[in-house]
């Protein structure tokens, strides 16, 4: 059976979201970025067992790629300490889009491969992290909530397409 996958995101592990945000702007002049502070969780799992997590991210539109900046606020194991224990950043995950995130989650069990993590947000939103390290160097996010998933991505890119360039940091809601 082959699954069409979409690499739709690219995210990076940072030490201080805000400075990160500045940088990436300066360098690239990517903007606005759509922050969300200390995102709400219902639900944490790391290597299958409850947890808790505190992160912030910030979303902003490369082109046909979303780039997502991340911190860890607390020193919980994760899938993002796995990668990048308290110090340095990096690239940390791919995400994938699919029409049938099960049958993929499936595929990459049948080869071997871990789930990281499983995050359920406040707001419904789902996504596992695979730990695809031994094939590519780093971990791969899979979307549980396709359709809102879609809608987020839809609306960073909409602020990138009218964005004015004053604004660099837009706050959501943390879920």
């Amino acid at each position: 059976m082959e699954l069409a996958q979409s690499i739709v995101q690219n995210a990076y592990v940072v030490q201080d979201i805000d400075q990160a945000i500045q940088r990436w702007h300066r360098l690239w002049g990517l903007g606005p970025f759509l922050v969300r502070r200390h995102m709400a969780m219902a639900e944490v799992r790391y290597r299958g067992q409850l947890s808790q997590l505190d992160i912030s991210a910030a979303f902003a539109q490369a082109g046909p790629i979303q780039v997502e900046l991340l911190q860890q606020h607390c020193q919980t194991p994760s899938a993002f300490r796995d990668m990048f224990a308290g110090q340095g950043e990096g690239l940390h995950h791919v995400a994938v889009q699919v029409t049938d995130p099960e049958a993929l989650l499936d595929r990459y069990r049948s080869c071997g491969l871990a789930r990281a993590s499983e995050l359920r947000t406040a707001g419904g939103r789902g996504a596992v992290l695979v730990d695809t390290r031994p094939l590519v160097g780093h971990m791969t996010e899979v979307y549980l909530s396709p359709d809102a998933t879609r809608a987020f991505y839809q609306r960073v890119a909409q602020a990138a397409a009218a964005w004015d360039g004053r604004e660099i940091i837009i706050e959501l809601e943390p879920s």
